[in-house]
């Protein structure tokens, strides 16, 4: 039998005790340096991080601002409306659930496509509507149903409302759902943080051109939320800031009749304060409804716009490229002033014809005007005149004098995707051509130029800043539309003062001699039928334009097909002696400008000097006649 020895057991007791208890001190020390961590050093971290989880930061949009006319009319607003919207993330099977919501609150095959679209282009957490607009009967009803639809809810949103419809669309543009280019422009701009809860972002016009104006400051709410986090009660709130108010320089009266004026035909037309550059009206033809783009338009209705013939999204006023056509003559007859190629009295012989090279450039007048001084030239539009002005000056000189007024070049106007426009020229050939025998520059092209035609290509703003500029006496102002813009915070309205942007070195003389020969086109030339009887005088110059070679055969309108017959043309300013209005008018395949673009350009100005509006279509002048 062995016996333990009493004093061994007892060092062996204590040793081990020593160690669980310098264990036991050492756990104790660890729990307490990560108390002391979590509980001092880590203290703001995970009060905020226990804040968070309690609080929740609910972003609140702010109103979009006004757009209004110089006049005060509202072409932009806001309503607010109920919306029921679906939670992807939080509603299960979407199909079951939009069945289910359907026998409860009217949803249309339209309102689906509308939620698969939006669906595609957002994130699964967002809030997406599949109805707007909700009756309060529809409210009513769904709210007696809601237990039954988990992730589906009653919000209350900003739309925003075009009142007029078509009416100046290309010009107020749309807002539509925010995408990844729009918050790349976000993102350039650093205003992530202001963009939180906000779904909608301008797309064209001046919704986008002034989208960082019209937006405003989002406010926010701090909410208490509970463990499955629904909101307890509201702790505070920082209201938003409604977005600032734009006042145009555009007269909207004056826009409605300038669009009315084109009846069901296509094309624009620009009107211009020569004073100060401000558009007065800015019409492209046809348009289409902002509003469709608000809630997100369906397909069908997408595809109808895009697939139009018509092309109702393009803005021709800016991005419509058109040849002058004998519009370009005063500008020539002005080129040959200031460069000494010609002088006002001397005359040639027009016999219907110009021959150059071996081939015959042709006058649209049978047997021509005969013996033809600058004056009769613009009056009568005599082709011949400016073949040989053009030959005579050559294409660089033609450019360059061009060139000052603004062809060939974007005007600058306050809204995006301004097309640039050709103003031709040897240079412009060599770059835009690859072949070396494309690039050559031949004197016959040059011939076909001094009539506005050939290479030549404007868009209808250029064209109105051109004559705004010649009825300024080459004083140019840069085209703009928003007058000014007032603070939402402090009610202050900051105007935007026009600036010249050159004064083109003319000679008064000059300029005097082609005004007379405009004024005398309105009332002995071409555009005399349109504007007979006007209480005011106005100076003009009406054009046609080429769009397809009938290859030497005779232009017969009745016998071409719509899509080929020329676009008509004319500018004006008024009145002649002291000009508060400059214009261009373009309607695409209308034929000749005497008869479709002068009339229109006669009822425009009517309206906005003497406030008269058409009560009848104006006489259209007789083509085989007039001519342009």
């Amino acid at each position: 039998m062995e016996f333990k020895n009493p004093e061994q057991e007892i060092v062996r007791f204590q040793r081990r005790l020593a160690v669980a208890s310098g264990f036991v001190l050492v756990i104790f020390i660890l729990l307490f340096a990560r108390f002391f961590w979590l509980q001092v050093v880590q203290y703001s971290y995970y009060q905020t991080r226990a804040e968070d989880n309690r609080i929740s930061l609910v972003p609140i949009t702010p109103n979009r601002g006004l757009i209004l006319d110089r006049n005060g009319v509202v072409m932009a607003r806001n309503y607010s409306a109920y919306t029921l919207e679906i939670t992807p993330a939080r509603a299960g099977d979407l199909e079951t659930v939009i069945d289910g919501l359907s026998r409860v609150i009217e949803i249309q095959p339209r309102d689906r496509k509308r939620f698969k679209k939006l669906l595609e282009e957002s994130k699964n957490f967002e809030s997406l509507p599949i109805r707007t607009r909700l009756t309060d009967e529809e409210v009513a009803k769904f709210i007696a149903h809601r237990y039954r639809f988990p992730g589906v809810d009653i919000k209350a949103r900003l739309f925003r409302q075009y009142p007029y419809n078509e009416s100046a669309s290309h010009l107020l543009g749309y807002i539509g759902r925010i995408n990844d280019r729009d918050l790349d422009r976000i993102e350039e701009k650093d205003a992530e943080p202001n963009y939180r809860g906000t779904e909608h972002f301008g797309k064209t016009g001046l919704e986008q051109k002034y989208e960082f104006e019209l937006h405003g400051q989002t406010g926010f709410e701090k909410v208490e939320v509970d463990a499955g986090g629904r909101a307890v009660r509201v702790l505070s709130r920082v209201p938003p800031v409604s977005g600032n108010n734009l006042t145009l320089t555009v007269d909207f009266k004056l826009q409605e009749v300038a669009e009315r004026a084109f009846g069901d035909r296509r094309g624009a037309l620009v009107a211009i304060d020569p004073a100060s550059g401000g558009i007065l009206a800015l019409v492209s033809v046809p348009g289409y409804d902002p509003n469709m783009f608000v809630e997100g338009i369906d397909p069908q209705n997408w595809d109808a716009l895009n697939n139009s013939p018509d092309k109702p999204m393009v803005n021709r006023a800016l991005n419509g490229t058109y040849p002058p056509g004998s519009t370009f003559k005063p500008y020539m007859a002005l080129a040959a002033l200031e460069i000494g190629k010609r002088t006002p009295q001397q005359t040639i012989f027009d016999p219907g014809f110009y021959s150059f090279g071996g081939h015959v450039f042709r006058d649209d007048k049978k047997g021509g005007h005969g013996t033809v001084d600058m004056y009769q030239s613009i009056v009568q539009s005599c082709d011949t005149y400016y073949y040989m002005l053009a030959n005579d000056l050559g294409i660089d000189n033609i450019a360059s004098f061009m060139r000052q007024f603004g062809f060939g070049q974007r005007t600058g106007v306050d809204l995006e995707g301004e097309s640039e426009g050709v103003l031709p020229s040897q240079e412009w050939k060599r770059k835009h051509f690859k072949k070396p025998e494309q690039q050559r520059w031949f004197a016959g092209e040059t011939i076909s130029i001094g009539i506005g035609q050939g290479y030549n290509a404007y868009t209808p703003i250029q064209m109105a800043q051109a004559v705004a500029t010649l009825a300024n006496n080459g004083v140019m102002y840069r085209p703009h539309i928003v007058k000014s813009i007032a603070d939402a915070k402090t009610g202050v309205a900051v105007s935007i003062e026009p600036k010249p942007l050159r004064t083109i070195p003319l000679k008064p003389q000059d300029i005097e001699t082609i005004k007379q020969a405009m004024i005398g086109v309105n009332r002995e030339g071409t555009g005399a039928r349109a504007f007979a009887g006007a209480e005011y005088v106005s100076a003009g110059k009406t054009g046609t334009a080429q769009v397809y070679s009938l290859k030497g055969e005779k232009y017969t309108e009745g016998h071409v097909a719509e899509h080929m017959r020329d676009h008509a043309l004319f500018i004006a300013f008024a009145p002649a002696e002291q000009p508060r209005i400059a214009l261009a008018v373009v309607v695409e395949n209308g034929g000749f400008g005497a008869t479709a673009a002068a009339p229109i350009a006669r009822q425009v100005l009517d309206y906005y000097l003497l406030g008269k509006l058409p009560k009848a279509p104006p006489p259209e002048a007789a083509a085989e006649d007039e001519g342009d």
